[in-house]
């Protein structure tokens, strides 16, 4: 019996009610809609099925890959080799007290945002419209319309590498644009505290509202994508350089730079990951080339 099988098994008898799918494809948890099996995942329902997910895969000499909704994660066409503890649907509490809010790592952004509007708390409008959970936006410190994680995050819990709770405060958080602390993705994130700022609840909808739809009116939020696909280069947006280049529209298989945001790349329908990552390099040395500047992929691999 292999160590996969044997963690599955040992989970099944430990952890009964974790949910465990072996093969699981990918193509079901990326917003990409893309990517081969994974060997083995976890959805953990509770922190405690967390805790002994992770600290069961390291006594099998398994480390876990962590992830919430996939909006930032482009997996391999042949899958990945190991064991993924997905976050998402469970390590969904909230708590509000005075101006903070303590949310787990699986609540969605958009939850979130909703639930700091009616308790009259503001600072987390600009989350609202982003597709992630809020252990993948602490750890990409997400950020849209001028706002970031960095900006209201105060306290994160989590899980260390060898399985140990651990708090996190202040500038070990290491929080840098689309950057942070927890970027090695060696701690599994169980929840965070964020301090906002009193608001009218109204005010706040409004400002939600004024993103959704600017989000609406410039995104190709019809069609399956990881967001932005490239970092902010210093001094400039990456979609105006990729569109100063007249690169909307190229397509490589069932993948398009989007024709209505430069900086998105889409699934036409049947991409592949190769499809992505060749369309991607082929941005990348155009840019390069005509504007001498260079691009960094924001998205996330796996597998690749």
């Amino acid at each position: 019996m292999d160590r996969y099988a044997s963690l599955f098994r040992e989970l099944s008898r430990t952890c009964p009610n974790l949910e465990l799918r072996a093969e699981e494809p990918m193509s079901r948890h990326t917003t990409f809609r893309i990517g081969g099996p994974v060997r083995l995942m976890a959805l953990p329902r509770t922190e405690e099925d967390a805790k002994k997910a992770v600290r069961t895969a390291l006594q099998h000499d398994i480390h876990p890959f962590y992830m919430g909704n996939g909006s930032d994660l482009l997996v391999s066409d042949q899958g990945y080799e190991g064991f993924i503890i997905k976050a998402v649907d469970g390590l969904g509490n909230l708590e509000h007290h005075d101006n903070m809010i303590t949310a787990g790592s699986g609540v969605l952004l958009s939850r979130l945002s909703s639930f700091a509007m009616d308790k009259g708390l503001s600072g987390l409008e600009f989350a609202h419209g982003i597709p992630g959970s809020v252990g993948g936006a602490v750890t990409m410190n997400a950020g849209a319309y001028d706002g970031e994680m960095k900006a209201v995050v105060r306290t994160v819990r989590c899980l260390t590498a060898e399985g140990e709770e651990q708090t996190v405060t202040g500038d070990d958080l290491d929080f840098s644009y689309r950057h942070s602390a927890f970027q090695d993705e060696s701690r599994l994130i169980l929840s965070a505290e964020m301090e906002l700022r009193p608001g009218d609840s109204g005010d706040i909808k409004a400002l939600m509202d004024d993103f959704g739809n600017r989000r609406r009116h410039k995104q190709p939020l019809d069609l399956p994508s990881a967001g932005s696909v490239f970092k902010r280069p210093a001094g400039y947006f990456a979609a105006s350089l990729i569109d100063e280049c007249k690169l909307k529209g190229l397509t490589v298989g069932g993948a398009q730079v989007s024709k209505k945001h430069a900086g998105f790349i889409v699934n036409l329908g049947n991409a592949t990951c190769s499809d992505v990552l060749t369309l991607a390099d082929q941005v990348r040395e155009t840019v390069l080339r005509e504007t001498g500047v260079e691009l960094e992929l924001e998205v996330r691999t796996l597998g690749v």
